[in-house]
Parts: C-alpha cells; structure tokens; sequence
C-alpha cells in the first residue's frame, strides 16, 4: 500500500523553524529519510519553497482566477511530502510518528489510489495503465 505523508505546518511553526539551525534541520530530515530509504518504505519526498513563492489556482468562478502567494489568511501550510510503500496502515502511521517535526507541524496521510481501485473496463484507466508501462520503460532506457 503507498501513503502520502503530507507536512503540514501553522504559520508560527514556520516561523519557530526560521529559529533554528539549518544544519540541524537538513541533517534531522536527511536521518528520517535515510531510515526509511534503508528499511525500502520510501518512493519518493520533497519539501516545497516558501509560501510566498507560490500560487492558488481558484476554480470557484466560470474562469479560474490565478492568486499569487503569500497567501491571504492560512491556518496550515503544505510544506512538503513522503511517498512511502508499508503492508499497512498502521506501519504507515509508525513512520509518520517517527517524523522529526515540532509543535505546530503535523502530517496528514493518505494512502495513494492504485489503478486496481478503479474499474479495469475504464477506457481512461487502461490508458492510464498504459502510460505507466511506457514511462517505465523510458525510465529503464
């Protein structure tokens, strides 16, 4: 089973990390990640840029309106992600636990659908299933 691990912080969480030391943070993140990548649960992580860098593409009017960052009010941001592939949710929900992050942060998980959740009779799933086969082949070019 794959899970997202969403990072998500308060704006003063943010800010409590700008307190600390850099090196300290890369290095807490770069153990976690390392654990995970030598127990084979990690697929893939990234952390995004700040806030102020990004957009919202809204799609409550006819045309999506385009809103540069930083954003208006925000209780939470999303600041960056873990794919991981557990047995369970429950060992999901261990790794998450074992994340380096402080008061103010939190990880929402979701597990990621897979083309076996959907009906394989689906013109667009079997496209779907298609696309993967060639990506994985160019990938192994």
């Amino acid at each position: 089973m794959k899970f997202m691990l969403i990072m998500r912080a308060t704006d003063e969480a943010v800010e409590a990390y700008k307190d600390m030391p850099f090196d300290e943070v890369i290095a807490a993140m770069g153990r976690y990640n390392e654990s995970m990548i030598k127990a084979g649960v990690l697929l893939a992580g990234e952390g995004l840029t700040d806030a102020a860098e990004g957009f919202v593409v809204d799609f409550s009017a006819e045309t999506p309106l385009v809103t540069d960052g930083p954003y208006g009010e925000t209780k939470e941001l999303f600041n960056g992600f873990w794919i991981i592939e557990t047995s369970s949710r429950e060992e999901a929900a261990e790794w998450a636990k074992r994340a380096p992050l402080g008061p103010g942060s939190f990880l929402e998980v979701r597990r990621v659908t897979e083309l076996e959740d959907f009906p394989a009779d689906n013109e667009w799933v079997q496209k779907e299933a298609g696309w993967r086969e060639e990506a994985a082949a160019r990938a192994a070019e």
